[in-house]
């Protein structure tokens, strides 16, 4: 089987995550051979990658709060890929929350590829933080049109803005609000627990492959 892969790369990168910030840059960056490696060892192709990588902070301390690439079609763009994955920095972020709803809002809502039936769109989301509740940033005024106002109306967006059997979550964050929510009431969706404030050092890449890999087929 062949598939056309999409997937939305969300990574936190606020001062908690420091210390690991480097090794989950340098995994996004070899990650498309990787995955195409073990997709082959299961009998199954990615004729179509593209990767769209969203880098956020905290939209009430960090300005700009989000760094959103295009989706880059891979191999062929692999060195304007690393380029733009390679500049980021961990840093800012103030303490918890972070902003990781908004950024989650702009991956379900971003230009996706629905041409196929064999089509997949994938969204992957590091970080050790919980996330603000998306009423405080509209009541503060700093949260744009385009975000929804509450996590009801994110959910309706996750039901409706993407193919059912297409569409797939993956989480890698602590058992904290809202990921631990999302995780049990989103259809498609896999939480993959880390410890809050430890910067995901105990997640193991090989995993993350694995997730990636299945979630696709």
């Amino acid at each position: 089987m062949s598939y056309n892969v999409d997937i939305v790369m969300g990574i936190d990168a606020t001062g908690s995550m420091s210390h690991i910030i480097d090794e989950v840059k340098n995994n996004a960056i070899k990650l498309h051979g990787d995955l195409q490696s073990f997709m082959e060892s299961q009998q199954k192709t990615i004729d179509q990658l593209r990767v769209k990588v969203l880098f956020f902070r905290d939209i009430f301390v960090d300005e700009p709060a989000f760094f959103e690439s295009k989706f880059f079609h891979l191999p062929e763009e692999e060195s304007e890929f690393k380029s733009f994955v390679s500049d980021m920095k961990a840093d800012g972020g103030g303490d918890e929350p972070e902003s990781g709803l908004e950024a989650l809002s702009k991956a379900i809502n971003c230009d996706w590829d629905t041409s196929s039936d064999s089509s997949r769109q994938v969204i992957a989301i590091w970080t050790d933080a919980s996330a603000h509740e998306l009423e405080v940033g509209h009541e503060k005024g700093v949260s744009g049109d385009e975000i929804p106002k509450n996590i009801n109306e994110l959910t309706g967006h996750w039901g409706q803005n993407m193919q059912n059997s297409s569409k797939r979550l993956l989480m890698f964050a602590p058992n904290v609000y809202p990921w631990s929510s999302i995780g049990e009431s989103w259809d498609q969706t896999i939480h993959y627990e880390s410890t809050a404030g430890d910067g995901l050092s105990e997640v193991n890449y090989e995993e993350i492959i694995k997730v990636l890999a299945k979630s696709i087929s």
